[in-house]
C-alpha cells in the first residue's frame, strides 16, 4: 500500500518555482543587456566622400553665378516705325553683319506718299505768294529811288519851274508821297514777314514728310549685327513699334544672376572673371540692380579684356566676384550643406583615417569653395564635406 509523502510535493513545488524564478531573471538579465547593447558603427567606403584638410592663412571671398553676354546700352540700336506701314520687302535675317546704310527691310505707306505730294504743293504755293510781295516789296524801292531822283532834279527836275505855285504843289505832293511810301513800306513788310513764316513752315512739313519716306526705307544706322528683326513680309505696323535690333558685337559686358543671399556685399568696382568657356575675361563690377527677380540679383560686369572667339550676345558664362581679402583666418573647403556664420556639424576623420566622429563647428564667413572656421577644427584636421544626412543619427562612422 502507497505511503503519502507530502513533504516530497512540496520539495517538487518549490523547486519548479526556483527553477522558473532563475529562468526569470536569466531572461530579464539577458534583454537588459541586449538593450544596452550600441548599434553596430556603419561604414562608409573612403571612395564616396569627399573630405578637405583644415588650412590657415588668406581667404579670398568670392561669389559666383551664371549669366549671359550682352551689349552695352550705348551699344545697341532699336530702330522703330516712324509711321503706320506695311513690310513689302525684307533684305536681311538676323546675324548678318551689317554697316550703317545697309538698309534692313521696305516698308509702303499709300497715305505718306500723298502727304508727301499736298506738303511740295503747299510749299509751291507760299513760295509764289513770297514772290509777289518780293515783287511789292520791289515796286516801293523803286519808287523811293524816283522820289530821290526827282528830290534831286536828275527826273523832272530839268524842266522844273521856277515859280513859286510850282515849287508849292510841288513840296506838297512830296508830302504825300512821302506819308504813302511809309505806309506802303509797313504794309508791304508785314505781309512779307507772314509769307515768309508760312513758307518756313511749308519747308518744315515737307522735311518731315521726306524724312518719313526715307525712313520706309530701314537701315541698321550703325555698324554691327543684326539680332532682332521680329516682323513678316505683309504684315501692318503702327508708329513706334521697333522694327529691329542691331548691336556692336566686340562691345559686350556680363550680365550675371546672383543669388540674393550672396549679393548683400558685393559693390560696385569690385574685379571680377567671367567665363566664356573659351576663356577667362578680367572684369569689374559696374551695376547692380536694385531689385530682386526670382531669387536672383543681376549684377553687370564691364569686361576690360578682348573676348575670346566666337563671344556673341546672348552667349552663356559663368562669372565670380571678388568681395575681399581676409588674411589670416582658419578655413577648410565649403561643405555641402550649411551656410555661413552658424553651427554645423561634420565628420572629423581620424588620424589614422579608419573612422570619423560627428564634430560641432562654428563657421563664419563664406567663399564660393570655402568657408572660414571659428570654432571646432584645427589646421590640420580632415573632414568630409560631402551630403551627410543620411547618418545624421550616427555620431560615428567606419571609414572602409
Amino acid at each position: 500500500m502507497d505511503i503519502s509523502r507530502p513533504d516530497l510535493k512540496v520539495r517538487k513545488q518549490r523547486r519548479s518555482w526556483t527553477i522558473a524564478a532563475v529562468v526569470l531573471v536569466a531572461v530579464a538579465a539577458v534583454s537588459f543587456f541586449v538593450i544596452r547593447l550600441k548599434p553596430a558603427v556603419p561604414s562608409v567606403e573612403r571612395s564616396s566622400i569627399w573630405t578637405d584638410v583644415v588650412k590657415r592663412g588668406p581667404l579670398v571671398r568670392q561669389v559666383r553665378g551664371p549669366g549671359s553676354l550682352v551689349p552695352r546700352e550705348d551699344k545697341i540700336r532699336l530702330i522703330p516705325a516712324e509711321t503706320e506701314a506695311t513690310v513689302v520687302r525684307i533684305r536681311v535675317l538676323p546675324g548678318a553683319k551689317v554697316t550703317a546704310d545697309t538698309v534692313l527691310m521696305d516698308l509702303v505707306d499709300p497715305e505718306l506718299t500723298q502727304q508727301l505730294l499736298d506738303a511740295q504743293l503747299q510749299l509751291t504755293q507760299k513760295a509764289g505768294a513770297a514772290t509777289v510781295g518780293a515783287d511789292q516789296q520791289q515796286a516801293a524801292l523803286q519808287a523811293q529811288t524816283d522820289k530821290s531822283l526827282y528830290d534831286l532834279g536828275v527826273i523832272s527836275g530839268l524842266t522844273y519851274s521856277a515859280s513859286k505855285g510850282k515849287s508849292d504843289e510841288l513840296k506838297q505832293r512830296d508830302d504825300l508821297e512821302k506819308q504813302r511810301l511809309t505806309l506802303n513800306q509797313a504794309t508791304i513788310s508785314t505781309q512779307l514777314a507772314v509769307s515768309e513764316t508760312k513758307v518756313e513752315q511749308a519747308k518744315a512739313i515737307l522735311s518731315l514728310k521726306q524724312k518719313q519716306l526715307d525712313a520706309l526705307s530701314v537701315k541698321a544706322g550703325i555698324d554691327g549685327v543684326l539680332v532682332d528683326l521680329p516682323h513678316q513680309v505683309g504684315e501692318h505696323v503702327a508708329p513706334g513699334i521697333t522694327l529691329a535690333k542691331v548691336v556692336q558685337p566686340d562691345q559686350l559686358k556680363a550680365s550675371l544672376k546672383i543669388a540674393e543671399t550672396q549679393a548683400r556685399d558685393i559693390q560696385i568696382g569690385q574685379p571680377a572673371e567671367i567665363d566664356t568657356h573659351n576663356g577667362v575675361i578680367p572684369g569689374r563690377v559696374t551695376r547692380i540692380d536694385p531689385a530682386v527677380q526670382n531669387g536672383t540679383v543681376t549684377v553687370d560686369v564691364e569686361l576690360a579684356g578682348a573676348l575670346p572667339q566666337g563671344a556673341r550676345p546672348d552667349l552663356s558664362v559663368d562669372g565670380t566676384i571678388d568681395l575681399d581679402r581676409m588674411a589670416d583666418v582658419v578655413f577648410v573647403g565649403r561643405p555641402a550643406l550649411g551656410n555661413e556664420n552658424s553651427t554645423i556639424s561634420l565628420f572629423r576623420l581620424s588620424p589614422d583615417g579608419t573612422t570619423a566622429v560627428k564634430v560641432p563647428v562654428k563657421v563664419g564667413r563664406a567663399s564660393v569653395n570655402s568657408i572660414q572656421v571659428l570654432e571646432g577644427l584645427q589646421p590640420g584636421d580632415t573632414v568630409v564635406l560631402s551630403d551627410m544626412s543620411r547618418w545624421d543619427s550616427n555620431d560615428r562612422l567606419r571609414i572602409e
